[in-house]
């Protein structure tokens, strides 16, 4: 079996020393030099809170093209918990619950492409994202997926083969309605065409 290439980010070379001491001898990761991080499957951040340096580091390791990334974090709050999932964290896991195994166990649900959250702060992420569909997104009929219920309605008539005149039957509006709202999702979302917007809706489950 192939090991994990980790590379590690830390704020200063003790808590780097620490970390690699504890990853070296696991036998599924392998943890990477400082000038090594284009090899990098994962990223481990180590930090004392997520502020915006800490966010700054973690869009950094993004930009160079390190996608799975785990936040190893001394306290969070909400706020810094969703901040931390906005800039792409796949596993988040506080210090004090950082042992060898654990450590190991993230990294390798992140480069599954899978997500490790403490069950509170799972928790508490949930209810943050309830707050903003009640607050924010339902309200202005918006999904999480960035679609309309009523553009939903029409690509799932889209997505049946009905043309532009049948679903502006079927839904009751004009057909330069249907057109405007097929145009909106496609340009909003930077789609080609009506089929194109059909799979991105397949694939985000809307239809």
């Amino acid at each position: 079996m192939s090991r994990i290439p980790v590379y590690l980010h830390t704020n200063d070379v003790i808590s780097r020393a620490g970390l690699a001491s504890q990853l070296r001898p696991q036998p599924r990761v392998r943890v990477l030099e400082p000038d090594e991080h284009s090899d990098a499957e994962v990223a481990l951040v180590v930090a004392d809170s997520v502020d915006e340096s800490t966010v700054r580091v973690l869009r950094t390791l993004r930009s160079r093209g390190i996608n799975r990334l785990v936040l190893v974090v001394t306290t969070i709050d909400d706020a810094g918990l969703v901040s931390a999932v906005e800039a792409g964290v796949a596993g988040v896991l506080r210090r004090n619950e950082a042992t060898s195994e654990r450590l190991v166990s993230v990294i390798e649900a992140a480069a599954a492409g899978d997500g490790a959250v403490p069950p509170d702060l799972l928790g508490r992420l949930l209810a943050q994202i309830g707050q903003l569909q009640r607050a924010v997104l339902g309200p202005r009929g918006l999904t999480f997926a960035g679609l309309t219920e009523r553009e939903v309605a029409v690509l799932r008539l889209v997505a049946d083969g009905l043309d532009t005149a049948e679903i502006a039957v079927r839904l009751s509006y004009s057909q330069r309605t249907v057109k405007n709202v097929l145009h909106d999702v496609t340009s909003r979302l930077q789609l080609r065409n009506r089929s194109h917007a059909v799979a991105y809706a397949l694939r985000h489950g809307l239809i």
